[in-house]
């Protein structure tokens, strides 16, 4: 089986944004054992494009193209990989559905481009799209096999997992049952998880060990093929053991669209706690972040966003002098606002933010100087010192996950 993966898309070609895409398409094919043979960039044009599409035609059994099944003009792809099976495009009705649902729910006026995201060649099978609105679809030729898939990252991985892999996994592994699971990790850099686990790699046959670097965090998906699910679930947990046995410090959950926010929120709905926030140098971050899951309510009433000393002595009800003495900066400064904004909001737990985001100093503290303050229940609180790099808004990201990592240990360490 040999495989190519097409991306379309003219911001690629000039350098606008990075290709993501084509990177996980192929993890995601060798893992179900489909070689990639041929990886291309093509522009927003329809005659090359065409080209492309003759090319790998020629060379290769599956043909997946990614990006430009949007609405506008430039999103041109489905209508060029149509025409050159010479089918027509018809409009899938559960997708166009969910578009006039949308545009019903948020009351804004559809306009009839709209109905192209809706579209795909006749004779397709239809990939739901879990979070946007562009349908995907497989189509099956006599000797080829082409796929569509949507640009934005966070589409594409989710139809690929939810709908082309199943389908894949199905059309070429018919003998064997494949089963994956993934792992998630955090305070751990991928080098580092990768030298930890390196004999398991090196030595990877099957089950197969496929780590990920994502935004902050690591994943790796574990996958084993077998006669029957018992058989690979079994194989899968003799794998994850020895992987846990040594990275399992920083790991916090499962599944491919998870993340370390929902699964602290999870913890903290299923054990009746709720939190709070006081936050300086992530400016709201934390707390957006908890916003951001469904359910967050149950677990989050408010909290606070005091950046200067002054918001920090008026908000919290500090003692100036108190932070004058210690400085903002610092590990006493993060425990009294940890404890303060628990003890206003009356919660279960206390978090907070202060440091140095950049790029400037403070305090005579470089960038990248956090404290994370934890306010725990009855417990004696505490902060933790760090010292992040890289660019400013990646540091107040880092700062905001790191205090969901505690979180999550003080969780883990309390039902212990």
């Amino acid at each position: 089986m040999r495989a190519e993966i097409i991306a379309v898309g003219t911001e690629i070609l000039l350098g606008e944004i990075t290709n993501t895409t084509t990177p996980f398409v192929a993890h995601e094919l060798a893992d179900l054992g489909i070689d990639v043979y041929y990886q291309s960039v093509v522009g927003d044009n329809a005659k090359r494009l065409t080209a492309a599409i003759k090319l790998a035609d020629s060379r290769s059994d599956l043909i997946i193209l990614t990006g430009g099944l949007g609405p506008t003009k430039d999103d041109l792809t489905k209508q060029t990989l149509a025409a050159y099976l010479k089918e027509p495009l018809v409009v899938d009705q559960p997708a166009m559905a969910h578009i006039e649902a949308y545009y019903k729910r948020t009351q804004r006026p559809m306009t009839q481009n709209n109905r192209l995201q809706a579209m795909l060649p006749a004779n397709s099978t239809p990939l739901n799209n879990p979070v946007g609105m562009a349908v995907g679809a497989l189509y099956q030729a006599d000797t080829r096999t082409y796929m569509l898939l949507p640009g934005p990252p966070s589409e594409l991985e989710a139809m690929f997992i939810d709908s082309a892999r199943p389908l894949l996994a199905k059309k070429y592994h018919q003998a064997n049952v494949l089963t994956s699971r993934v792992l998630r990790f955090h305070g751990i850099g991928e080098s580092a998880l990768v030298t930890k686990l390196a004999d398991l790699i090196d030595q990877q046959t099957n089950p197969t060990i496929a780590p990920y670097a994502k935004a902050n965090e690591v994943t790796i998906r574990l996958t084993a093929e077998a006669n029957e699910q018992t058989q690979a679930k079994q194989m899968l947990d003799h794998l994850e053991n020895q992987v846990q046995q040594r990275v399992g410090a920083y790991f916090y959950g499962y599944g491919e669209h998870n993340s370390l926010e929902k699964v602290v929120v999870g913890l903290l709905a299923k054990r009746g706690l709720t939190i709070t926030a006081a936050e300086s140098l992530t400016a709201g971050m934390f707390q957006s972040m908890i916003g951001n899951v469904s359910g967050a309510s149950a677990v989050f009433s408010g909290g606070y966003v005091t950046y200067s000393l002054a918001e920090k002595a008026h908000l919290l009800e500090i003692d100036p002098a108190y932070l004058q003495q210690h400085g903002v900066v610092s590990e006493a400064t993060a425990i009294a606002m940890a404890q303060q904004a628990k003890k206003l909001q009356k919660t279960d737990i206390g978090v907070a933010f202060t440091g140095v985001a950049g790029p400037d100093t403070l305090e005579g503290q470089p960038a990248g100087t956090v404290y994370i303050g934890i306010a725990y229940r009855d417990q004696k609180p505490f902060a933790r010192q760090f010292n992040f790099s890289r660019s400013r808004n990646l540091i107040r990201q880092q700062s905001a996950l790191t205090g969901f990592d505690l979180v999550y240990h003080q969780l883990q360490a309390d039902q212990k």
